[in-house]
């Protein structure tokens, strides 16, 4: 199938239900489904409610409702975020879009529970479990109709191909890693440190004691350097177009002489440059808005996965808008023997594992 007819059909399974979901892949066009089947359920008095994560998101159903010539369908549409969703009122609208459905929260069962008319979901990562607090929601208010996901693309030629290569690479021993206290302050090494906070988390009686030590232990091994410098020597060698992923807007600076994010003036202007191949490599930060496309972008490195299949999904998206024939090759680094093991294989575990390869790298970073 082609984009179009995967579009169509993925609509003809929307219009079979009242509440359901719609799983598409990065690159095939589930806000253009959204508007289409908008379309479908158009008159003049209907109130449309779109739901999103981001305020970016929210943007790319603007422009590509101007993009398809459907602007007419924004005279009744209302957006919000999901963090603002139990501000609406739940009798105000007929058809309530749900994009990357997968952001529900049990908080959300005040306006779901009062709501009665269509809901249409749509999302590239549903929901792993079904006994989550995600999948609960997702199979109660929209459970998925129709999926055509990553894999199906590539097999179609609609996506290109992908190799995903982790990097597993050792904690520094070097004593280079600075804690700071109330006091002032200490140097430990990077295995040190994340020994301290494995005994914190070991040692935690409270609910909330776990969840500060988990959270503390991410945060800590999200400043170590050893991935700082060997992200240096991996990008160096690397001379095709490449993105960077990076941690943190400091370490997005210093890794790459061009960046992206939100406290950088130059942002927009990098990305220009990045995109139209005047420069080969571009840091940022999380995520670049969705509806950005970059020309010919081979390769990319992945620093952190927070063992988040949707980020990670989000960022190899990135990659796969190559011609058909073409193969993209993400790096995604991992620290060896921690828990940063258990998070890339739970961000990894949606992809097809035959194109998944661990190398042990032995490089002296200390």
């Amino acid at each position: 199938m082609n984009r179009d007819e995967i579009q169509k059909e993925a609509l003809k399974q929307a219009l079979l239900h009242n509440q359901c979901t719609l799983a598409l892949a990065t690159g095939v066009g589930k806000t253009k489904v959204g508007l289409m089947h908008m379309e479908s359920q158009y008159t003049s008095i209907k109130q449309f409610l779109v739901v999103a994560p981001k305020l970016s998101i929210i943007e790319s159903w603007k422009s590509e409702a101007e993009k398809f010539d459907k602007q007419h369908l924004l005279e009744n549409v209302t957006f919000t975020t999901y963090l603002s969703l139990n501000k609406q009122d739940p009798k105000n609208y007929d058809v309530v879009y749900l994009d990357e459905c997968h952001s529900l929260k049990d908080s959300h069962r005040s306006f779901l529970n009062a709501y009665t008319g269509k809901i249409l979901g749509l999302t590239g990562t549903p929901p792993r479990y079904a006994s989550s607090e995600k999948g609960r929601l997702v199979n109660q208010f929209c459970p998925v109709a129709y999926e055509y996901l990553t894999d199906n693309a590539i097999d179609d030629d609609i996506l290109n191909d992908y190799k995903i290569i982790v990097h597993q690479i050792n904690l520094g021993t070097e004593k280079n890693f600075k804690v700071s206290t109330k006091t002032g302050g200490f140097i430990t090494s990077e295995r040190a440190n994340y020994g301290y906070w494995c005994n914190r988390l070991d040692n935690a009686i409270t609910p909330k004691q776990v969840q500060m030590a988990r959270v503390m232990r991410m945060k800590a091994m999200q400043e170590y350097v050893t991935k700082e410098k060997y992200t240096s020597l991996l990008a160096g060698s690397i001379k095709s177009k490449c993105i960077i992923f990076a941690n943190t807007q400091d370490q997005a600076d210093k890794l790459c002489k061009h960046s992206y994010h939100s406290n950088n003036s130059e942002s927009d202007a990098n990305l220009e440059l990045f995109k139209s191949g005047q420069i080969d490599k571009l840091s940022c930060v999380l995520q670049l808005s969705e509806g950005v496309n970059i020309p010919e972008l081979e390769q990319g490195i992945i620093m952190h996965s927070y063992g988040n299949e949707r980020k990670s999904s989000q960022r190899i998206g990135r990659l796969l808008r190559l011609n058909p024939d073409q193969t993209a090759i993400v790096h995604i680094l991992c620290y060896v023997n921690t828990v940063d093991e258990k998070w890339v294989k739970d961000a990894l575990s949606g992809f097809d594992q035959s194109k998944i390869e661990w190398k042990d790298f032995k490089v002296k970073l200390d």
